[in-house]
């Protein structure tokens, strides 16, 4: 993506205005190829308890030293890429005010809600676009993607002012996301055999960069032909998500099938980036995702990202660089990776697999 790119190479239409208006065939461009579609592939229904849950309370007095929830995430980041969080330290009363106060936002009337459209300089806004590439396949669902870090990053004439509480509950959201996050790259740290410190301090100390993206995905009348979003792993370096617990909707790969992820109440999920697979070098695994769409059901996530500093260069630590494990890739600045996923969309982890050393 250029830097003359001001604008997307063509129309955006909302998802939800498609869903609004009744109809019952959705449009050429949601279709995905028979290969890519939820009733082809398939998906595996295991329980809940399957996917790996880790309760973060012997953490809560700043410790990073329990060996027991340092082996529970550094195996869930071996095997799966991700794990949900219980008792984690963010208050339960945001968690639901977050959730209430972005439904609302997302009820506006269209026109409201294109006052703040997006462009693909910055994403900062409302849109349905992921990638830049005319022609692309389309994703049945609508996003509102802002910064919280760094300061210099944030616009807030791209916030909405309704609901009222909007901006006050997001800053506040942000605020107990980044030290959630700080608390989880210790343990990260640690199930490496490194220093508490080391991905912090990889990831550029107290220059982090912060993101959020509230995902909203309207009813679908062909959920069979289409995704709410797309396969793909997640770029920077840890995601956690506050999922619908009403409406489960994400799925993550395993091997060669699809898990659908039942959030537990008051959890977040929290899943590995590329970043992360990247400087650990690939001890720990991205996972690759997608969200399904839902014929009877509305569903809404809120997606925080945590990412290296920008302009950093990442590779792999040289303490996890070993005969029997080679460094796997190259240097690379996130701007420089993160290139890819804007230009092209949700695309799986091919980015990642270009960049293997062979």
């Amino acid at each position: 993506m250029g830097s003359q790119m001001y604008d997307w190479p063509e129309p955006v239409v909302s998802v939800q205005s498609l869903a609004d208006g009744g109809i019952s065939v959705i449009p050429e461009r949601y279709i995905k190829p028979p290969e890519d579609r939820p009733a082809t592939t398939g998906a595996l229904s295991i329980p809940e308890q399957c996917i790996p849950v880790v309760d973060l309370a012997k953490l809560s007095a700043g410790s990073s030293e329990c060996p027991a929830t340092i082996l529970s995430v550094a195996n869930a980041c071996r095997e799966w890429g991700l794990f949900q969080v219980v008792n984690h330290g963010v208050e339960a009363e945001l968690m639901t005010a977050v959730m209430a106060t972005w439904r609302e936002f997302f009820k506006l009337p269209l026109e409201e809600k294109r006052k703040l459209a997006n462009s693909p300089t910055t994403y900062e806004g409302y849109g349905s676009l992921l990638g830049v590439e005319k022609g692309a396949s389309l994703d049945w669902g609508d996003y509102f993607f802002l910064y919280i870090l760094p300061s210099s990053h944030k616009n807030h004439d791209k916030w909405p002012n309704y609901p009222p509480s909007c901006r006050e509950i997001t800053e506040e959201y942000g605020r107990q996301m980044v030290a959630l996050c700080g608390n989880v790259m210790k343990v990260l740290s640690k199930g490496l055999g490194l220093e508490v410190g080391f991905l912090q301090e990889k990831f550029g100390g107290d220059e982090i960069g912060a993101c959020l993206r509230v995902n909203y995905y309207p009813k679908c009348p062909q959920p069979d032909l289409t995704l709410g979003l797309s396969a793909h792993s997640d770029p920077g370096g840890l995601t956690v998500l506050l999922a619908d617990d009403r409406v489960p909707g994400l799925q993550v790969r395993k091997g060669a099938s699809w898990i659908t992820v039942h959030p537990v109440t008051g959890a977040f999920v929290i899943n590995i980036g590329d970043q992360i697979q990247v400087l650990s070098n690939a001890v720990y695994k991205s996972v690759e995702h997608r969200v399904l769409a839902s014929e009877t059901k509305e569903r809404m996530s809120v997606a925080f990202f945590y990412n290296p500093r920008a302009d950093l260069l990442l590779e792999p630590a040289r303490e996890l660089v070993t005969k029997e494990r080679p460094q796997r890739y190259d240097a690379m600045t996130f701007t420089q990776y993160r290139l890819h996923i804007r230009n092209k969309g949700p695309s799986g982890k091919t980015q990642l697999e270009s960049l293997q050393i062979t």
